[in-house]
């Protein structure tokens, strides 16, 4: 196997490993105006710091997996890159000023002992989390369906060309999937009301996405699928009514499995659908940019294998042994009655 098409797959597995993680952070943070309202202020106070508190040990490190996503892509794929990155610059720009913003308001809403504080930072967390679960399913159905690239790589379409119905259909199932997702996530880590309004919700969700996966796999899989791109298909809508199923009977844990595997089977797809190709062009398929002439110099594919070799499992070991140390649930009979003005 070529060096580049080791670097498609590890690349394709990066974005795998943000999704699934970073996928339930946007969830978490999607539902915290759902999942965190109370019977009174007091309640409400405590539910969503219960939300904040599921995801506040791990979110951060989810992050990480899209910077080495983008780094990674640059070292191996420099046309890739430059092309993807011009042709997504508004959107990208959009994505990172919503997770600036989400950030802040994970680290400052505790900040001050003000309720109106404390919604203001709420409403950023929220913005900062539906807008990259939508707009990253956009541009990723952009990059698999094709875009107008000429001859010298270089992207000539606008804004418009990328609101096409079906990255928008693309752009719903991601924000679907991640909500669906991060319910999940969080009836498996909370206890109490907040676990079963939680459950109820994914299992909405979820119905919902369904629907809109298949028909969006359903059609990029005509257009330009094959057998392992249509396996990948079936294993992700089976993974995701087997989810439902889980969760119907209370089972959380498989429920998110089953949401972990969908998000990871749906990202499979649509790499499968994607190679060779790293950016199809529909000006002419001759302009395409593929594995073989985006990719860097082999002396620099061999030096970036090795160093993958050495800490990726360096990285993966340390991040699954956080997840184990905050593995226990957490309920708002956790978190002290706030001062509430």
């Amino acid at each position: 196997m070529e060096l580049s098409t080791v670097w498609f797959i590890l690349i394709a597995v990066l974005w795998t490993g943000y999704f699934v993680l970073e996928g339930f952070d946007f969830g978490v943070g999607m539902l915290l105006p759902v999942l965190g309202r109370g019977r009174d202020a007091e309640d409400t106070e405590k539910r969503r710091r219960v939300l904040v508190n599921t995801i506040g040990p791990v979110w951060d490190g989810n992050e990480v997996w899209v910077l080495t996503a983008g780094g990674a892509t640059f070292a191996a794929f420099p046309h890739w890159y430059a092309t993807m990155f011009s042709a997504f610059y508004l959107p990208l720009l959009l994505i990172l000023v919503a997770l600036i913003v989400r950030n802040l308001g994970f680290d400052y809403r505790g900040k001050r002992d003000d309720a109106q504080w404390r919604r203001r930072w709420d409403v950023a967390i929220v913005a900062g989390s539906v807008v990259p679960a939508l707009l990253w399913g956009v541009a990723l159905t952009n990059v698999v369906r094709g875009l107008p690239i000429a001859a010298n790589k270089e992207f000539t379409g606008n804004l418009f060309t990328l609101l096409n119905p079906l990255s928008l259909l693309g752009g719903l199932v991601t924000l679907g999937l991640f909500l669906t997702h991060g319910a999940f996530f969080t009836a498996l880590k909370t206890t109490g009301d907040i676990r079963e309004d939680a459950r109820r919700i994914a299992i909405r969700t979820g119905a919902v996405t369904a629907v809109l996966a298949v028909a969006l796999l359903g059609v990029l899989g005509f257009q330009q699928g094959d057998g392992w791109s249509w396996a990948t298909t079936v294993l992700a809508a089976g993974a995701l009514l087997g989810a439902l199923a889980a969760g119907a009977r209370g089972r959380e844990g498989w429920a998110f499995t089953g949401t972990f595997v969908t998000i990871a089977m749906a990202v499979a797809t649509y790499f499968l659908l994607l190679f060779p190709d790293v950016m199809p062009s529909t000006t002419n398929a001759a302009w395409s940019l593929t594995t073989a002439n985006a990719s860097s110099t082999d002396r620099t594919l061999t030096i970036m294998t090795w160093v993958a070799v050495v800490f990726t499992p360096l990285v993966v070991a340390y991040q699954a042994w956080t997840y184990w140390v905050f593995r226990k649930r957490i309920g708002t009979q956790h978190i002290p009655a706030p001062a509430m003005h």
